[in-house]
């Protein structure tokens, strides 16, 4: 004889203890990870089986009740629970209860069989929706941290919890670092620019200033085993990239307009060098007619001097005047008389009475000593500005003279 539904309701109250019991066993028996946790998570997996069969009951009871479904069975874990089981875990938990509760009603009614088949695909897709709602809120909260410290970066404002946000987001830089800033593209693609640096065994935090998109690259190490990402294939260790050749690669994920790239600084904590420098650069990229895209920050260092950029000017004195003045005077000299004759190694060599070919050796010193040639029409400008800066700091003023 057939139960009635409330007969069956009550005789599914009575053996939910002992369908609890069986399930926490089943779970032991057959499934390896759930074994492998530790006692509290292992009580915690528990605690959701057993909520899975009193939902069961209790949407047994009303059907109606099936958008609840999710909130009653996940709402006795602890929230790390998420993070700890996967979904396909949890799919795995569901089918073991499913037939757990099978095996014990075999002889039941064709009614409650169906019911628990019901059951088992709403709470599979309830379960579903549980993890991409976590996905997103994660996702949210790790771009809100991100923004934090990008925006910690820019200002050189750092505290003590610096190194655990970074952290948090799953920095895998390690080494130098460079800032790049560019303009904000209108369909900003966030998953393509990681994807990209990924490909170049590179890190990026980004940021969006308003108009300006700014990335903080740098270098990362390969996890070991599989690749981090579907489309990686394995294959041999890549060179290491300099950090403008990573710039030109992600120049495509920018908007247009000018690219600048903030020199190399030697970690994370460091980056608000970059970070000043390239924003310097960018605001006045525009006064170089023929910038190429992306330029260095130090490409820029004439116009930044000449928009008042501190940073800019000590960089033009002490990587270009301080040299040459404890090099030699003789090669502050020479250079000044190239650049004030317009780069004419004959009126320069007939300014110092001297043959040209000593010009050119002169001028090949200063090459040397500094990193810049002044032949170069761009170069001589960087070298022109440093002189004149330098120069202005000078108590004597005959002090670059002959």
């Amino acid at each position: 004889m057939a139960k009635t539904k409330e007969q069956t309701l009550a005789w599914l109250r009575t053996v939910s203890g002992e369908l609890s019991t069986a399930t926490i066993k089943r779970l032991d028996e057959t499934l390896p990870w759930y074994g492998d946790m530790p006692p509290g998570r292992r009580s915690a997996v528990g605690l959701v089986a057993q909520a899975g069969i009193k939902s069961f009951i209790s949407w047994y009871d009303d059907p109606t009740t099936t958008p609840w479904i999710a909130a009653d069975v996940f709402g006795s874990a602890p929230r790390e629970l998420l993070r700890s089981v996967s979904l396909q875990q949890t799919l795995q938990l569901i089918r073991v209860v499913v037939e757990v509760v099978e095996q014990r009603i075999a002889n039941g009614d064709q009614d409650l069989r169906e019911a628990i088949l019901l059951y088992s695909r709403e709470i599979a897709f309830a379960s579903a929706d549980v993890y991409a709602r976590a996905a997103e809120a994660r996702g949210l909260w790790d771009a809100r941290l991100e923004a934090l410290v990008v925006d910690s970066i820019l200002s050189g404002e750092y505290d003590d919890e610096l190194p655990s946000r970074i952290a948090a987001l799953g920095w895998h830089g390690h080494g130098e670092v460079s800032v790049l800033v560019g303009t904000t593209p209108r369909m900003l693609d966030v998953d393509q620019l990681r994807r990209t640096a990924r490909h170049l065994q590179a890190d990026v935090l980004i940021g969006v200033q308003g108009g300006r998109l700014v990335l903080v690259i740098g270098r990362s190490q390969p996890a070991a085993g599989a690749p981090d990402d579907e489309d990686i294939t394995p294959t041999a260790p890549a060179p290491v990239l300099s950090f403008m050749e990573i710039a030109k690669a992600l120049e495509p994920g920018f908007g247009p307009g000018h690219l600048v790239l903030g020199h190399e600084v030697p970690s994370l904590v460091d980056a608000s060098r970059s970070a000043k420098a390239a924003l310097a650069g960018f605001a006045v990229a525009k006064s170089w007619r023929n910038a190429p895209r992306p330029v260095y920050a130090d490409d820029l260092l004439p116009e930044r001097a000449l928009a008042g950029d501190p940073l800019a000017r000590s960089t033009l004195v002490n990587r270009v005047y301080r040299p040459l003045q404890d090099q030699s005077p003789e090669l502050m000299t020479t250079l000044w008389c190239y650049l004030d004759n317009g780069r004419s190694l004959e009126g320069t060599a007939r300014e110092l009475f001297v043959h040209p070919n000593t010009v050119r050796y002169r001028l090949k010193r200063v090459s040397q000593v500094i990193g810049w040639d002044a032949t170069g029409a761009r170069e001589a400008l960087i070298l022109q500005s440093a002189l004149i800066l330098g120069s202005m700091n000078e108590p004597d003023p005959g002090s670059r003279r002959r």
